[in-house]
């Protein structure tokens, strides 16, 4: 939640993202940890990337899909960095976008 912030107003459909919120169990049990998004076919994306030479796996990973192609979906997950996890979690970062994948056709 945003500093200052207890309550955020509603939000508003944006035409061609659907978002979809549930509590995987990352960290805390019970808690909304994960956002996927779906962006329509056709949508072009951006993104800006920490420059610290130490990233975590979901940067990595998300840089190398950005380069390749316009992503369809967008997982994004809070309560956890990720960092530091090497190629564990760089495995763990590609089973999670290559599973997104199957499961979005």
């Amino acid at each position: 939640m945003a500093v200052g912030y207890t309550q955020l107003p509603p939000l508003l459909p944006v035409a061609g993202i659907r978002l979809a919120a549930a509590a995987a169990g990352i960290r805390y049990q019970g808690r909304n940890d994960l956002v996927v998004m779906e962006l329509a076919e056709g949508s072009q994306a951006a993104a800006v990337f920490t420059r610290n030479a130490f990233c975590a796996a979901p940067v990595v990973v998300a840089r190398e899909h950005l380069a390749a192609q316009s992503p369809r979906y967008l997982l994004i997950n809070s309560g956890n960095a990720n960092a530091g996890t090497g190629a564990g979690g760089l495995a763990d970062a590609r089973q999670s976008c290559a599973t997104l994948a199957q499961l979005g056709g």
